[in-house]
């Protein structure tokens, strides 16, 4: 994947590891600032909302240092039955989070907000792909556990440090699990207007 983009500077709003490799593959240059906005938790709202309004809190907090910029903020989510699993606390946690999605289907959703301040010009969207996890063993799910950390991630897993090991199939974007739904933001860049 490659982007013709003509803006002076783009800014991803995120310390993710995950998230700077996906958006290197671009070939775009780009800037880390990682947002100290607090990211909104509400069982009353959906995951698509809640993705969404994070990106938002993540890009706009930057875009307020950065007013000159194109900043990208993302937020991604992991839900199951309308219960959403952010990062868990603990191992503890992470085990019961991976005990309840094994052998099920859930979403993995991921929202993207696009924001430059000066030209009053922003873009909110979002992408969900569905994982099936296969059926799993205590067991397995703690040998999964200690082969990586789990503590930064979505849903207490990540498909690409082991994740043959959980994983049965995946239907949507692949980089969307993994952090930004490359397709879509690709096309939503080469979209943006540069005047």
């Amino acid at each position: 994947m490659r982007i013709a983009m003509t803006w002076p500077r783009l800014i991803l709003a995120s310390a993710s590891p995950r998230r700077q490799e996906l958006l290197r593959g671009l070939g775009c240059e780009f800037e880390v600032v990682p947002s100290d906005a607090a990211e909104v938790h509400n069982e009353q709202l959906t995951a698509r909302e809640v993705s969404q309004i994070n990106a938002y809190r993540k890009a706009r907090s930057v875009a307020k240092r950065f007013p000159d910029a194109l900043v990208l903020g993302a937020d991604t989510l992991v839900y199951l039955d309308q219960t959403l699993y952010g990062k868990p606390v603990d191992l503890t946690d992470a085990l019961r989070i991976l005990g309840r999605l094994q052998g099920r289907t859930h979403q993995v959703v991921t929202g993207v907000c696009l924001i430059h301040l000066r030209a009053h010009r922003q873009k909110l969207f979002f992408e969900s792909t569905d994982v099936t996890f296969r059926s799993l063993t205590t067991e397995a799910i703690q040998a999964y556990l200690g082969l990586m950390n789990p503590l930064d991630k979505a849903g207490a897993y990540a498909i690409q440090e082991h994740g043959e090991r959980l994983v049965q199939e995946i239907s949507g974007s692949q980089s969307n699990v993994v952090g930004l739904p490359m397709e879509r933001l690709q096309a939503e860049l080469n979209a943006w207007p540069t005047d």
